[in-house]
């Protein structure tokens, strides 16, 4: 779908989040958003080419290993993946947000803004963990929450080999909370997203439940009206990255030349 106006924009990002029995507006879809249309949802682990999934359980041995004077009271497997992906190590995680400005802000934040589409990818948790097995179903619903933490994964899907095997040929895909590792995890509203099969992507699985995910394109012609409202609105790089680092990619862009 394609956004025709800011205001049609705000729509197509916020339809179906009335939830009759909260009597709330209560989204169940996490976004994510990229700064080309063309560009897909692969993980980082997938990036590194070859057989990747072959060295995913080396990464993290080795990032557990050199890592363990700093985060030492980290003691399980969901932990330290968050963990590695917060830091920028190859996984098979992906980022999301419970909001759907932050994932604009990472849709229109590119140096080439306006000069293509870019997109917001969403998708509903909820519809995604009623299709788990009846046993990790179960335990979230015992939960009473519509999302996992590392604790209730470490609790379910302790391993590797856990994760890999769920399914019975069929692609699971869980969205999980990171702890607060630091303050950019919660000023971005962060959520990871992990697929059973590595070799996988969202693609993938959402083309097999279209039901359940949504390409929301905003054309180029739009792109830099959704900047300008973000950054007065106060979606910006000095709020969802605390500290210089932060401060100092927003004020390049604030004071970048636009070039339409």
């Amino acid at each position: 779908m394609y956004a025709e106006s800011w205001s049609h924009l705000c729509g197509l990002l916020f339809e179906e989040s009335w939830q009759e029995p909260l009597g709330r507006f209560r989204s169940h879809y996490a976004y994510k958003g990229l700064s080309s249309s063309e560009y897909m949802l692969t993980t980082t682990l997938m990036r590194l080419r070859g057989d990747f999934p072959a060295v995913e359980r080396h990464l993290i041995r080795n990032f557990k290993k050199y890592a363990q004077r700093d985060v030492s009271t980290i003691d399980s497997l969901w932990n330290w993946v968050a963990l590695a992906q917060h830091h920028g190590l190859p996984t098979r995680l992906l980022d999301w947000t419970y909001s759907p400005f932050v994932a604009l802000h990472f849709a229109t934040a590119g140096h080439d803004l306006g000069h293509h589409d870019s997109i917001v990818w969403a998708i509903d948790y909820v519809g995604a963990h009623e299709l788990l097995p009846d046993r990790q179903r179960k335990a979230l619903r015992e939960e009473g929450s519509d999302v996992w933490t590392t604790e209730l994964l470490d609790a379910h899907v302790p391993t590797w080999e856990a994760l890999n095997g769920l399914g019975d040929g069929e692609d699971v895909l869980f969205f999980f909370e990171p702890p607060s590792l630091d303050q950019r995890i919660v000023n971005q509203y962060a959520l990871f997203s992990v697929l059973s099969n590595p070799s996988r992507t969202i693609e993938e699985w959402a083309g097999v439940h279209p039901h359940l995910a949504k390409r929301i394109v905003i054309p180029k012609e739009l792109c830099w009206e959704v900047r300008d409202k973000l950054d007065q609105a106060n979606i910006n790089e000095r709020v969802l990255f605390p500290g210089l680092d932060g401060l100092s990619m927003w004020l390049r862009r604030h004071y970048r030349q636009v070039d339409r």
